[in-house]
């Protein structure tokens, strides 16, 4: 999968839907029914079912592996390195002896850590839970919320963030402490992974090892995608997916259509995205007609949302739409854990074979 193909499933946060993000998910993302736990089954080991349409269940989709794996030990930067921004700032850095690396997935940590530098993390957000890094200090409260006095304790060599996190006058208090802070992208896709991690490594003075570690992920990317290929229904047997945000106490929901990542997930997993159907672009709360329009035959979930809406069972009584739908009549409810979903880094293989065994080999995989 190169990183020139067209970047139409990148995740577009609007500032709507980015407050809405972060207060939203403050209940935390954690590893409910440990799906990031790495107890998954491969693709290949499973069992796939003969009419994916027919069947009749919720599944949880769980990672099979949760390690990681650091393309290099203890790598030499070369520094100073310079990087132009996302908000087109240029950044030096001269000290990587510090990294704080923050955003709503937790994926600027793995993409350090895999790129060999996790002995120089100091710190992490609420959605980094992989177990190398479980001790470190949290620098966010209230679930997504930045803490600038738990950011400056640490002191920080270099902050890795995106526009996912706020307040931002955190981050532009951080700059004013003369702390350099480099900004990523905030449209994340299955597409832009490796130049992710390529901007990370640069900054961090490792381009080599980010070079590799970007191949790598798309390696892997192209492999899980062919092999879904062969097993995935075609033409009107393929399933009709869509993705809901759910938080249940606030009475929030929200479908995420064209343009918002989850279509780059439910395309690559041989679905058909039915939010792009019916037009539905980027992040916007859901209506009783959209979703009776849409008639998917499964919904992805984040599995603290199903939890808010008290599960499959108690979703019925949140949105009675859903069961106007083949989804809903079928309880074709495919949830995984909030931090690893969209999360789109080095882990993005693994978050797709472990979503295409809930979707294709259910009684394989959890139950909720």
């Amino acid at each position: 999968m190169s990183r020139k193909q067209n970047n139409s499933g990148r995740l577009k946060l609007t500032a709507l839907t980015l407050v809405g993000l972060l207060v939203l998910t403050a209940c935390g993302s954690g590893d409910a029914k440990n799906s990031v736990d790495g107890s998954g089954k491969a693709l290949s080991s499973v069992q796939i079912l003969d009419d994916p349409k027919s069947y009749e269940g919720p599944s949880t989709a769980v990672l099979t592996g949760a390690d990681i794996d650091p393309v290099a030990k203890r790598p030499e930067p070369k520094l100073p390195a310079s990087i132009v921004d996302a908000q087109d700032n240029q950044v030096t850095v001269t000290d990587i002896s510090r990294i704080l690396p923050i955003d709503l997935y937790g994926t600027s940590s793995r993409v350090v850590f895999d790129l060999g530098l996790g002995d120089n993390v100091i710190g992490r957000d609420t959605s980094t839970t992989f177990e190398e890094a479980q001790e470190l200090p949290l620098v966010t409260q209230n679930g997504h919320e930045l803490n600038a006095e738990a950011i400056l304790q640490l002191a920080p060599s270099v902050i890795i963030t995106d526009t996912s996190l706020g307040p931002w006058d955190v981050i532009e208090q951080m700059r004013q402490a003369g702390i350099p802070v480099v900004v990523l992208d905030a449209e994340r896709s299955l597409e832009t992974s490796a130049e992710m991690i390529e901007q990370i490594a640069t900054a961090l003075g490792v381009p080599e090892e980010g070079k590799k570690l970007a191949e790598r992920t798309e390696e892997e990317i192209a492999k899980i995608t062919a092999q879904i290929s062969d097993i995935a229904p075609e033409g009107d047997r393929r399933l009709r997916m869509l993705m809901l945000y759910a938080r249940g106490q606030s009475g929030i929901y929200y479908i995420f259509g064209e343009g918002s990542g989850a279509d780059s997930l439910i395309t690559s997993l041989g679905g058909i995205d039915v939010a792009e159907e019916i037009g539905w672009n980027g992040m916007k709360p859901m209506t009783d007609e959209a979703m009776i329009k849409a008639e998917p035959d499964l919904i992805i979930m984040m599995t603290k949302g199903l939890e808010s809406v008290g599960g499959v069972e108690g979703i019925a009584d949140s949105v009675p739409a859903i069961e106007l739908t083949p989804a809903g009549k079928n309880h074709r409810i495919v949830d995984m854990d909030d931090s690893a979903l969209l999360s789109f880094g080095p882990n993005s293989a693994a978050v797709l074979e472990a979503m295409s065994v809930a979707v294709y080999a259910p009684e394989a995989g959890s139950q909720p």
